[in-house]
């Protein structure tokens, strides 16, 4: 991943735009997975989910498609991902 920017909380939408390059295209697929609504404010889902930082977010998905714990996982901030420490 080439940012590091928009790792904290609150920064759902830039953080997704910094990484696909394209805001239009960020919110599209905030949408499609439900975290924000056709006119663009977030749903209840978007705004837990921009409640967390960025290593919250990415130990959640980890450990949803595991099974296992998010105590179990560390962060590598340069990808963006929790793998099993």
């Amino acid at each position: 991943m080439e940012t590091q920017e928009f790792m904290g909380s609150g920064q759902l939408v830039d953080r997704l735009t910094a990484q696909v390059r394209d805001r239009g295209f960020a919110m599209a697929l905030l949408k499609k997975r439900g975290d924000m609504t056709a006119d663009g404010k977030l749903t209840a889902k978007g705004e837990k989910a921009n409640a967390m930082t960025a290593e919250q977010r990415a130990t959640k998905r980890a450990s949803e498609k595991s099974g296992k714990p998010e105590y179990l996982y560390t962060y590598n901030p340069l990808t963006n991902t929790s793998t099993l420490a």
